[in-house]
């Protein structure tokens, strides 16, 4: 497998789309960094900051933002078929 993109998801402990995405990531052998925004207010801020969003997931890939669990997006921007 060639490099991957940095992946960071910015999660809640309650979400369940949160839950889901880093199961699919898992299940696709895609590491990523999990950031929890209800312990660090400065990683909150900065999920705002990237993805003009309060909800979560976000998932940051090498830059791209999803704001959710879109599979097909998180497919294309790690070139997963």
């Amino acid at each position: 497998m060639d490099s991957q993109p940095r992946v960071i998801i910015f999660t809640t402990p309650t979400c369940r789309y949160c839950s889901t995405a880093k199961q699919y990531l898992q299940q696709k052998k895609i590491r990523f960094k999990e950031v929890d925004v209800t312990r660090d207010a400065a990683a909150a801020r900065d999920m705002v900051r990237r993805s003009g969003q309060q909800g979560v997931p976000v998932i940051d890939i090498g830059g791209k933002i999803i704001v959710g669990f879109d599979r097909s997006k998180i497919d294309r921007y790690l070139n997963l078929n």
